[in-house]
């Protein structure tokens, strides 16, 4: 049986009942799509999940050969069959523009259907992401660019996105990978990177490396920090653009494959340019050199990517602890403790058991809602593009919402990942279930495209405070205004209302504490050292703040459902989203302001002041 369980009930729930994704189907870039080919699309994408892509999930059975004498490495046969059976199903030109052999259809549904594969087995994912990298090299290369773009599609080619070095992990300005330039207009590169995400393998022909290097001897290029590097296009083969030929290999080369704690499937390598018989040869992207704002499209997929897995794995992982739960026999009903003739019960029977099944159920639940309402959010930055609207206000938004979802999904994903394994008890520690698998697996997604440190740094330097908090102004609002819909009721959500508006209050009071402590290191430059302890306080605040508004606007849904008595998805289902929304609101929510008080406490020790060795 496989291990993986998809949700599609709450998928659609999602799209269609909470943030009515009908509407856009139908006209406009989506006029090919209605509500019953994308229902027949999302029960196709999880059964494909649940059977093909599962079938090859755990790593104990993978064994990835590497040759560093040729830096190739040869994938499991069972690998390579799943991963054959996700590019013949073409779910993922969702990810590319039609013109380039792309289908058109909204984020909403793309994120959406790709929950399923990061779910069941997100290694697959992870060396199809490059197709949409084919995607940003048309929108930004010129005329041989876009005709490698198209190739990379057409022949389903991989690609990366490489920018970390040995000494320079999340410091992407301190690198110092070089890239010369040479008479005909190519570049050749010199220089070392690390944590490479499907820089080897052999399942495509092909693959395209994204490169962030530093120019030398030229002019308006390659000064220090981030400014100072651009993006260059290196494939793994020279090319014949014309027929699409593959010729000879290039000198990057992958040097080593990290030996890793999870995610063994995917391979994670060194990448060396120009040590080798033949040069790095590599092409500017678009002629510019404007590498950190050309690279950040890639890296804002990927932080979205990030908290969608997290949000896939937690679900699977609680769906199969409830699995578990009803049908494992142990212990007497705690009610009749000490009548010696009272028989086991099944666990979902102990208090304590459901708890933890609640809490995990509002957590994968509400952040799959939040990967839908940023999906959304990017649905409306397309539409208003298609009709030469502006779009600044989505964009800030789903530019605030980066950090949070990437940084708070796979913090919280992790961490609720041992309730999961913990109502299993000691079969969980075990391989013979996946819960064990999915711990190890999902622990670098609190690292991928930046630590929860970067995040937070993100946040509040360059999302809230870069435009004077007015995103973040403008989300609260939003959040407010459905809260008091919620307490002008006097109905089971009332309190939810109002514990949403007091984890509101305290997120912008931690805010402005923050804003005057950064504005007082105008005078007083160790203020930053104090904003920096609670960069990372706030993201998670912010997390917990709109995984309540999610399961909020969930739970109101399902109230009108059952007052009216009909809706899609049965009384049970909607009773479950009125509790979880009610359950975080007390057990969660309510942390919030707590967390507020400790970042205006004045009285807490100065971190930076003390000696190392008090450590």
């Amino acid at each position: 049986m496989s291990h993986y369980r998809s949700n599609l009930a709450d998928v659609r729930f999602n799209l269609f009942e909470v943030f009515g994704r009908d509407r856009v189907l139908g006209s406009g870039p989506w006029s090919d799509l209605d509500r019953d080919t994308v229902e027949s699309m999302l029960t196709a994408g999880a059964e494909l999940a649940e059977n093909e892509l599962a079938a090859s999930f755990a790593d104990d059975r993978l064994e990835i050969a590497f040759d560093p004498t040729t830096g190739t490495a040869l994938m499991p046969e069972a690998f390579k069959k799943s991963y054959a059976s996700y590019a013949a199903a073409e779910w993922w030109r969702m990810d590319v523009d039609p013109a380039i052999g792309g289908i058109a259809a909204p984020p909403s549904l793309r994120w959406a259907m790709a929950e399923f594969p990061l779910g069941a087995n997100p290694a697959i994912f992870l060396y199809a992401a490059g197709w949409p990298q084919a995607e940003i090299l048309y929108r930004q290369g010129n005329p041989d660019q876009k005709r490698l773009a198209e190739l990379m599609v057409e022949r389903h080619w991989g690609a990366t996105m490489v920018l970390t070095e040995p000494d320079a992990g999340s410091a992407v300005g301190s690198g110092k990978t070089r890239a010369v330039p040479q008479a005909d207009g190519t570049w050749h590169l010199h220089g070392v990177k690390r944590f490479i995400t499907s820089a080897e393998h052999d399942m495509a022909e092909n693959i395209v490396h994204f490169v962030l290097a530093r120019p030398v001897d030229t002019e308006g290029a390659g000064g220090p920090g981030t400014k100072g590097l651009s993006l260059f296009v290196v494939p793994k083969h020279h090319v014949d653009l014309e027929t699409g030929e593959i010729g000879e290999r290039n000198g990057a080369m992958v040097t080593n494959l990290e030996r890793k704690m999870g995610l063994k499937a995917s391979v994670t390598c060194e990448l060396t340019f120009g040590e080798h018989e033949s040069p790095a040869v590599g092409w500017l992207v678009g002629d510019v050199h404007d590498g950190i704002a050309q690279m950040f499209e890639v890296v804002e997929y990927a932080r979205m990517l990030v908290g969608t897995k997290a949000a896939a794995t937690l679900s699977t992982a609680y769906l199969n602890a409830l699995d578990y739960a009803k049908t494992r026999l142990q212990g007497a009903d705690l009610a009749r403790k000490g009548d010696r003739s009272a028989p086991d019960i099944a666990i979902i029977g102990h208090p304590d058991v459901r708890r933890s099944l609640l809490q995990q159920k509002y957590y994968a639940e509400g952040m799959r809602a939040l990967v839908a309402y940023a999906a959304c959010v990017l649905d409306d930055i397309e539409l208003a593009r298609q009709d030469g609207a502006g779009a600044a206000d989505s964009i800030a938004r789903n530019d605030l919402l980066l950090p949070i979802l990437k940084g708070f999904c796979s913090e919280k994903g992790y961490a609720l990942l041992s309730e999961s394994l913990q109502v299993f008890g000691g079969s969980g520690y075990l391989k013979d279930y996946p819960l064990e698998q999915y711990v190890r697996d999902s622990k670098i997604d609190t690292i991928y495209e930046g630590t929860t440190t970067i995040q937070g740094i993100d946040l509040f330097f360059r999302k809230i405070r870069r435009d004077g908090g007015k995103a973040l102004d403008a989300l609260l609002l939003d959040v407010e205004s459905d809260a008091r819909a919620l307490t002008d009721g006097e109905g089971r959500l009332a309190p939810v209302g109002s514990s949403l508006l007091a984890a509101a209050d305290a997120v912008r009071a931690t805010v402005a504490h923050l804003e005057a402590m950064a504005d007082a290191a105008a005078d007083d430059p160790d203020q930053l050292y104090r904003v920096g302890t609670h960069t990372t306080r706030l993201l998670m605040m912010c997390g917990e703040l709109l995984i309540g508004w999610m399961l909020a606007k969930q739970a109101r849904v399902a109230a009108e459902a059952l007052e009216a008595g009909t809706g899609p998805s049965g009384a049970g289902f909607y009773e479950g989203k009125v509790a979880a929304a009610r359950q975080f609101a007390v057990e969660r929510l309510s942390t919030v302001p707590a967390e507020a008080r400790v970042v205006a406490d004045a009285d807490q020790p100065d971190l930076m002041e003390l000696p190392l060795d008090a450590f």
